[in-house]
């Protein structure tokens, strides 16, 4: 019984020291992959995405500016067709001077 009992205990221990070179070698291909991975992408020359938001918050302002010009513009178009409308005023006889009293 006590040949079983260590024939356990070393393949308990074998066990043991194999799961830890298992999980150190696990530890260093996801590091070694990792790597890999960061220099692909950065040979692919993307953009970051904090980059990303500030550009598009940049298009967003621009495009809600444009809209706003172009509201602006039409507004402007309608006054200005609204004023050739109107038909033109003759101007009237001009009033004459009144005349200077001298109070000497």
């Amino acid at each position: 019984m006590q040949t079983r009992s260590r024939i356990l205990d070393d393949i308990a221990r074998l066990t043991n020291g194999a799961a830890g070179v298992a999980s150190g070698m696990r530890d260093e291909i996801e590091s070694l992959v990792q790597h890999r991975l960061e220099r692909l992408l950065e040979n692919l020359d993307l953009v970051r995405r904090d980059e990303f938001e500030a550009v598009e918050a940049v298009a967003i302002r621009a495009r809600e500016a444009q809209e706003a010009l172009e509201a602006r513009v039409a507004a402007l178009e309608k006054k200005l067709a609204t004023a050739r409308k109107k038909p033109a005023t003759k101007p009237g006889p001009k009033p004459s001077p009144s005349p200077i009293t001298d109070k000497s």
